[in-house]
């Protein structure tokens, strides 16, 4: 599938008149392919979008997906790709064109239009994090891990319902030795186990993050911005595994998992998901 990564906003530039202008950037998911254009605010709409589209066209043909990061570029980019009858998806892999945001981050200071305003090029605004809804909860949780060789072939093939391993997130496609610990959580969701993977599946998880506080915090980073609480504790062993659990993403260049099945007997799982906040 040919997959475009597009980001549609206003950058800390200005015209000769001082309003501000907005920057559409375009790359492939490997970054070899880029496209820019800059419009005036009060131009930037989805009309001028699907016409920049379009132009490129000319050049490249144009993919049958485009990925969004910014909650602010998704609808506008959403209207031009119904348009021009292309699909869009909301995500927050996006590697290359973060990394060609963070690029041109820098080049603003050097042009004559630069406003000198402070600008973070990838940086969103996310709401508090909020429970999950408590008709979805199961009969506990836990940390656990799993040596990198053995993830694919524990999972792989198996009639899991939902199953989440894209190929970027391999272990072996990120360079991972067989033996490194890959940390993660497993949830028992006992009768609500389907429901709660479905849920899941449909929030599109990112990260699973601990977050040390009164009381610590195991924080689920979902969808563009979303951010929910999966569970909070002050037991002193699970805040020892929690640390243990942040200090092995260190080691599994941010590689985790989480898990959904019905009890721990292990002979059957509902969902699992292949997870990294850097990728």
């Amino acid at each position: 599938m040919s997959i475009w990564q597009a980001d549609f906003y206003r950058r800390p530039l200005q015209d000769e008149t001082g309003k501000p202008l907005w920057e559409l950037l375009i790359c492939d998911s490997e970054g070899s392919f880029q496209f820019s254009a800059v419009c005036r605010q009060g131009d930037a709409n989805s009309n001028w979008l699907a016409s920049q589209l379009q132009q490129q066209a000319q050049t490249q043909n144009l993919p049958e997906l485009i990925q969004v990061f910014r909650p602010q570029s998704l609808g506008l980019i959403e209207a031009a790709g119904k348009v021009l009858g292309v699909k869009v998806e909301a995500t927050r892999r996006t590697a290359a064109l973060k990394l060609l945001l963070q690029q041109r981050a820098k080049e603003y200071s050097s042009m004559p239009n630069y406003t000198g305003e402070a600008y973070s090029p990838i940086a969103l605004d996310s709401p508090p994090p909020v429970p999950l809804p408590e008709n979805l909860w199961g009969d506990g949780w836990r940390f656990a891990s799993l040596p990198a060789g053995d993830i694919e072939d524990a999972f792989q093939g198996r009639p899991l319902p939902i199953l989440e391993m894209p190929e970027f997130l391999l272990p072996l496609n990120l360079g991972l030795a067989s033996t490194v610990p890959v940390p993660g959580v497993v949830i028992d969701g006992g009768r609500q186990s389907m429901r709660l993977a479905r849920w899941l599946q449909d929030a599109k998880p990112f990260a699973l993050n601990y977050i040390a506080g009164e009381p610590d915090g195991l924080i689920l980073e979902a969808g563009l911005v979303d951010r929910w609480v999966v569970a909070t504790f002050e037991d002193s062993e699970v805040k020892a595994a929690a640390q243990i659990y942040q200090q092995r993403k260190q080691l599994s260049k941010g590689l985790h998992f989480l898990l959904v099945q019905p009890d721990d007997s292990g002979m059957t799982y509902t969902g699992f998901w292949l997870l990294n906040f850097d990728r």
